[in-house]
């Protein structure tokens, strides 16, 4: 079964991504919203425009198992692409992500120190963190002693 096969369905307005020209002013919470919104859809895969960025959340959401798959593409017209394989709970089938918030934003920057990087429900959720040592998750820079601008909390 190929997993990111090409739907025939039009959804929206638009058949074709490269049909939409949207100036994004803040990409991450721009792909947040895809997730959130193709998550509330029901929908299996979502198609995101690609960023080192978001490239490096999209690895760490995988690792920490909330998404099924993911796929580094390139669209139709040549640009980058993120093809993402959402993950449902198999027996009732809600969405594995309950949370997906931005916490850093355009006109107001949240940054921690390492020892001020908070826990997400007590453990159970993730931080991702941008720090000098790249996008990585709170534990991990909480282990590395660096501190960074809080991107976003996911659980």
């Amino acid at each position: 079964m190929e997993l990111f096969r090409e739907s025939q369905k039009q959804v929206g307005k638009f058949s074709k991504m490269s049909s939409i020209k949207v100036k994004v002013t803040d990409p991450i919470a721009d792909y947040l919203t895809r997730i959130r919104n193709a998550q509330s859809a029901g929908h299996k895969i979502v198609t995101i425009p690609s960023s080192r960025m978001k490239k490096r959340i999209t690895e760490i959401l995988y690792d920490q198992g909330y998404i099924l798959k993911y796929k580094f593409d390139t669209s139709e017209t040549g640009l980058p692409i993120i093809r993402i394989a959402l993950k449902y709970d198999p027996i009732d089938g809600s969405p594995v992500i309950k949370k997906l918030a931005r916490i850093s934003k355009l006109g107001l920057r949240k940054y921690a120190k390492a020892t001020d990087i908070p826990r997400i429900i007590n453990g159970l959720g993730i931080a991702i963190v941008s720090t000098s040592k790249g996008v990585i998750t709170d534990k991990e820079a909480r282990r590395m002693n660096v501190g960074g601008e809080l991107i976003c909390y996911v659980y």
